[in-house]
């Protein structure tokens, strides 16, 4: 696929990758920092930072498209995939949703369908390298088929939901599915 047939409708091409972020940057404190998965699952799961690396990981390469209009090419990716937290939580069949749980109070939310994709992934590196704060150090969710504000940074969890729940974004008026490829920004 050539480089005009990956780019959404309405998207430039950044050579670098830029940063945005509501709020400030959180300290990240080993001790204290634990990532939950919860809400209508088989198992709870309470895992430290160290207990969340050891897990099966996967290198990914990606497109990452911004609502703000730009898109970066080929980025480099290595973390957890969504896939193997579900499967350690177990949802149960009425679990329709998640809710992506942030430092700072902010959420985002999905299909279940959606995080189930191969492609979507909890990230701890980018580019070979951990992540910097200012990209989510130290964790941060991957969905490359939707805009950038459902990838979000600084993750502590994820609830599982029969009902969907707006996050911070789609509360303020951001489309809920965020397909890049028909152009869902707003709702």
């Amino acid at each position: 696929m050539n480089k005009k047939d990956r780019l959404p409708p309405g998207q430039r091409l950044a050579e670098c990758f830029p940063i945005f972020h509501y709020g400030d940057i959180p300290e990240f404190d080993e001790k204290k920092w634990f990532f939950s998965a919860t809400g209508l699952v088989g198992k709870a799961l309470k895992l430290t930072y160290r207990d969340f690396l050891s897990l099966p990981s996967t290198k990914l390469i990606t497109d990452f498209h911004c609502v703000t209009g730009w898109s970066k090419f080929d980025i480099r990716w290595k973390g957890v995939p969504f896939k193997t937290i579900a499967s350690m939580a177990r949802p149960f069949r009425e679990a329709r949703f998640v809710e992506i749980i942030a430092e700072q109070g902010y959420t985002t939310n999905l299909p279940i369908e959606v995080v189930m994709d191969d492609d979507v992934i909890f990230a701890y590196e980018l580019d070979g390298k951990l992540l910097t704060p200012e990209h989510g150090f130290p964790l941060r969710l991957v969905v490359p088929k939707r805009y950038a504000y459902k990838s979000a940074k600084w993750v502590r969890g994820i609830e599982f939901l029969k009902k969907d729940k707006p996050g911070f974004w789609e509360k303020r008026g951001y489309s809920n599915s965020a397909d890049p490829w028909k152009e869902e920004r707003f709702s």
